[in-house]
């Protein structure tokens, strides 16, 4: 099956995935706290389940990686596919916890450790970015559709900081980058946001899993934007036993090499 086959389905089901998530959203709930010491709800529960079934029945046999699967596949296995699912039920707990409406379904097909397909959905938002390689990306809200595409680096960037993940590292790289604004945005819209042409770039040094980058790097990609390690190379996916990722950079426009621009305050990492 192809990627624009398929495309029509993940987004309907991304959205579903969305509406079990604001059901939760919309009463009281409760907080558990994961081995990893962050936060899971019943909603990321829910979510969880509702994509790897819908996915399964989309492509029937392609495995599903899942931040909220109860067992991992490993890591012996799953450096074998080709091709699978990567998903993030409820990008955001923090976020959802906190009922900003700053959270997002992620939900990325990975190909040959490259994501070709990914769908960022913000349920509280009526906000749905999607795109696929070599086709585009398009983002939808309030039943109106438009191409996505960022836009040439200004005189002042926009940059991106995360509302939950703020650190003295980050704003190291922030002071580097001299005149600039902030745009504070929860879970995977910092992607959307690049991908609008809104902000400039997402410089994250603190901790993210594969799952909270995949279907956000496709969508920045595809609007002419890059999402590289430190060393100024592209993300790429399952690269080995642990799903963590490296610091990374992401911009709006692909054309600036910030891992040059940055090097002297940029810690030595880069991916496996």
């Amino acid at each position: 099956m192809s990627v624009p086959d398929f495309a029509a389905e993940a987004c309907r089901l991304a959205r579903a995935a969305g509406q079990a998530i604001l059901a939760v959203y919309r009463r009281d709930f409760d907080v558990a706290i994961k081995d990893d010491h962050s936060p899971l709800t019943e909603a990321d529960l829910a979510s969880h389940r509702l994509l790897v079934d819908g996915l399964s029945a989309i492509a029937p046999g392609l495995p599903v990686v899942s931040e909220e699967s109860a067992v991992q596949v490993p890591a012996v296995e799953r450096l074998r596919w080709p091709r699978y699912w990567l998903v993030d039920p409820l990008d955001g707990t923090r976020e959802f916890i906190k009922r900003n409406d700053e959270f997002t379904v992620n939900i990325a097909l990975v190909e040959n450790r490259r994501p070709v397909f990914g769908i960022v959905h913000a349920p509280a938002l009526d906000e749905l970015a999607w795109a696929a390689r070599g086709v585009g990306a398009w983002h939808e809200q309030g039943g109106i559709r438009s191409a996505l595409a960022g836009r040439p680096l200004p005189e002042v960037p926009v940059v991106c900081v995360s509302r939950s993940h703020a650190s003295a590292r980050t704003q190291t790289v922030l002071d580097a980058l001299g005149t600039h604004e902030a745009l504070a945005a929860g879970s995977a819209l910092k992607f959307i946001r690049l991908a609008q042409g809104r902000a400039d770039l997402y410089p994250r040094l603190g901790p993210t899993s594969e799952w909270d980058t995949a279907a956000g790097q496709c969508i920045v990609e595809e609007a002419g934007g890059s999402l590289v390690d430190f060393a100024g190379v592209a993300f790429h996916y399952n690269r080995g036993e642990s799903l963590l990722n490296p610091g990374f950079l992401a911009a709006a426009d692909g054309r600036v090499d910030w891992a040059r621009r940055l090097q002297p305050v940029l810690p030595r990492e880069a991916q496996a």
